[in-house]
């Protein structure tokens, strides 16, 4: 008896992990990976033409909103099952697609927005950023009178990353405003507020007096402003609103992305390359600061760049008149070009090849692999160098996207993001929010 039940053990255990395999293997393959891939929201422009494959046959249904979705040749789109269909979209507005297997067993929906074409003029040139933060950051503790008093701040609890803003309910505009309020205070307890990982807190501290210099201090070093050099994204001719770099602005010694208190992008020049080598990252020094001639200013700072307005419509060379904007759907391996500026004010155009692009549905900064080509760039830079972020990727005569990051251990190939995640941080959105 005891035999039965090891084999019948035995004969479910098997039947267990040739069924897990089997799921396995259905989750891992080619047809069910090309579903994977589909987006969940797909965008498109009146005309435009977009070719779905989707692995295994299915039928599909369209539920009309506001845009009307048709399959290329004006055929129904439900009227049999189908391994891919062209989509090509005949109004502006919204769609819904879905795909179901025998018309049965629901698999994939997929929401169609539909937009009026929409042209930037793509960036490229060399700018200089300053920024002044909301507060001050504090970036590090230290002892007073050498080590032989405690460290009032620490004790406290306030630590690296916390922006103060404000002190006994008073705001604080910069870091020397800081010290004079605390060294005005004396001794006397204070209660500081400070924002830390999207939560206010409040702390009460007693500055201590540091018998180097007879003055009151709290212990800690702080830091209100940065600037530094990067690269104009796109420019909206209808609204005036930029945006630039592709990451956040952050503090050094934190990594903390910056507030914007008031924030400027200025005119700049490169005035020397720092080739990028195997496991050293290169970059471009830039000039600014000297002519300050201001372009625009900043209103938002957040990981997928930086966005405001220009004070005036900027001068682009290669592309006066703009490009249309191309949907992350329309993105592919191939040809494509950046434009950068490496050497002087002007921005000029180079060969890359896109090796990878990632269906994404929510926004993220690695979706596009690029690989530099051009002989030119290759010989100033070595490929992707800091400074460099934001440089518009071109392909098929539309801006897809922006240059975010290089490969530490091969700076010809780099990162990009898709210029649909940056749209979205654009002015159109932060009315209103300046200093947010």
């Amino acid at each position: 008896m005891a035999r039965k039940n090891g084999r019948r053990f035995d004969v479910k255990r098997w039947f267990g992990i040739g069924l897990s395999l089997l799921v396995i293997g259905i989750n891992y393959s080619p047809p069910v990976q090309l579903m994977r891939a589909l987006p969940d929201v797909l965008h498109m422009t009146p005309g435009q033409e977009h070719q779905l494959n989707l692995g295994i046959p299915l039928n599909v249904s369209v539920e009309e909103d506001g845009a009307a979705v048709l399959a290329s040749g004006d055929e129904t789109l439900g009227d049999a099952m189908r391994t891919s269909i062209s989509l090509t979209p005949g109004s502006t507005g919204e769609s819904r697609l879905h795909f179901s297997l025998l018309g049965l067993l629901p698999v994939k929906n997929i929401q169609v927005q539909v937009q009026p074409e929409r042209i930037l003029i793509p960036g490229g040139q060399a700018i200089g950023v300053a920024l002044q933060t909301s507060g001050v950051l504090v970036v590090g503790t230290s002892d007073l009178s050498g080590g032989q008093e405690p460290n009032p701040a620490r004790q406290a609890g306030i630590k690296p990353g916390d922006l103060i803003h404000t002190v006994n309910d008073a705001q604080i505009e910069s870091a020397s405003h800081l010290a004079m309020v605390v060294n005005e205070n004396g001794a006397k307890p204070l209660r500081i507020g400070v924002e830390r990982q999207d939560q206010r807190l409040h702390f009460d501290v007693s500055p201590a007096i540091d018998r180097l210099d007879g003055n009151y201090r709290l212990g800690i070093w702080v830091r209100d402003s940065t600037a530094g050099v990067g690269t104009l994204s796109f420019y909206d001719p209808k609204d005036g609103s930029f945006g630039a770099l592709g990451h956040a602005i952050t503090d050094v010694d934190t990594g903390m992305a910056l507030t914007v208190a008031e924030g400027q992008i200025l005119q700049a020049q490169v005035v020397d390359v720092l080739r990028g080598e195997r496991g050293k990252p290169g970059e471009l020094k830039g000039s600014f600061l000297k002519e300050k001639i201001v372009l625009g200013s900043i209103s938002k700072n957040n990981v997928f760049g930086i966005y405001g307005a220009m004070g005036k419509p900027i001068e682009a060379s290669l592309y006066p008149q703009g490009l249309p904007v191309g949907a992350r759907s329309m993105v592919h391996p191939g040809k494509a070009t950046i434009l950068s500026t490496v050497e002087g004010g002007q921005a000029h155009e180079y060969d890359i090849e896109i090796v990878r692009c990632t269906p994404q549905s929510k926004a993220a900064q690695k979706g596009i692999v690029i690989k530099v080509t051009d002989p030119e760039l290759l010989s100033k830079t070595g490929g992707i160098v800091q400074g460099m972020s934001g440089s518009p990727i071109l392909q098929d005569g539309c801006i897809v996207g922006v240059v975010t990051h290089v490969y530490v251990n091969d700076p010809t190939h780099g990162y990009g993001m898709y210029i649909d995640w940056m749209l979205e941080q654009t002015l159109e959105e932060t009315i209103g929010e300046k200093a947010a």
